[in-house]
């Protein structure tokens, strides 16, 4: 579906309000089925031996071949892998994460949840995860402004812009033919040196795409031989790179407002979550599916890699 079809739809459709979600997904089984067809589309196939035949073990959620006799859940290596929580809270995290586009805090997730805190921190930062997963499938193309930009959170500095200490990411907006939004992309990075840039741009942005940016020097060798880089010494108030600066703007309430900041080890996963509901902001209607996904496509996360 293109970008004009979907906002088309978006406006057509009605989004499923969370009383209608709850009662679309009412059951263990119902959201178990759900998911099964979102791993398996085109049909079960073993991760053995590759039989596309199985029978459900009901009193087990599980699936076993009728070859091998293999047995799997539909959650197994998945962002879901080894979860102890019911699938229908799974669900209601996953609607209400894809669905409010302040994004929705641990503390508020386990309250309505009715689980500890640290569980529903630890589901937020897989369902990101899941996001992060999924975006990195795709470059952005085209027309696309760059820049840079800190969030708080790293180590404390006395110095300002792009000599601070703080968190440093780099942001990129691609753009249609009438100068609109299309899709973003943030990462957080060490420092803002060339190497650095092109690093970014190489697994971003597809080659010969024009790149709009400042007179920032580490900006121009890095982008001067795979894209039309086009840069200019703008003044604060000339209203130039508008998107990139309104998504780093937008960026920033996310977590200084949802979240009021947060340490720099996490902000990437936080702003996975932000490209995530950006890039799919006309998917109203399908943003929860799209989640639903990502999520049994995405591998695990570990608490480990977390601490």
């Amino acid at each position: 579906m293109g970008e004009g079809e979907a906002k088309r739809n978006a406006k057509a459709e009605k989004a499923m309000t969370l009383l209608e979600f709850t009662a679309k997904f009412g059951n263990e089984e119902v959201c178990r089925e759900y998911l099964f067809e979102k791993r398996y589309p085109d049909g079960f196939v073993c991760p053995r031996c590759g039989c596309g035949i199985y029978h459900k073990i009901s009193t087990r959620g599980l699936y076993q071949c009728k070859e091998c006799r293999f047995q799997v859940s539909c959650t197994a290596g998945t962002i879901l892998h080894k979860t102890h929580l019911p699938l229908r809270k799974w669900f209601v995290a996953m609607f209400l994460v894809a669905t409010d586009k302040r994004g929705s805090s641990a503390t508020f997730l386990a309250k309505e949840l009715g689980v500890p805190y640290k569980t529903a921190w630890f589901l937020l930062h897989r369902l990101r995860s899941a996001m992060g997963q999924r975006d990195s499938q795709y470059v952005l193309s085209g027309i696309v402004e760059m820049d840079d930009t800190y969030f708080s959170g790293g180590p404390k500095s006395g110095k300002r812009g792009r000599g601070t200490g703080k968190t440093k990411v780099i942001v990129a907006v691609s753009k249609d033919d009438k100068g609109k939004p299309k899709y973003v992309k943030m990462k957080v990075v060490p420092n803002l040196k060339g190497k650095t840039i092109g690093k970014f741009a190489a697994g971003a942005i597809a080659e010969k795409s024009r790149i709009q940016t400042d007179a920032y020097s580490s900006y121009r060798k890095p982008l001067a031989e795979k894209y039309n880089h086009g840069f200019e010494v703008f003044d604060k108030d000339s209203g130039a790179l508008h998107w990139v600066h309104k998504a780093i703007s937008n960026a920033k309430s996310l977590v200084n407002g949802t979240h009021h900041g947060l340490p720099a080890k996490h902000l990437q996963a936080y702003l996975d979550e932000f490209c995530y509901r950006f890039n799919r902001r006309y998917f109203s209607t399908a943003i929860f599916d799209r989640l639903a996904l990502a999520s049994v496509s995405a591998k695990p996360l570990p608490l480990a890699e977390l601490k």
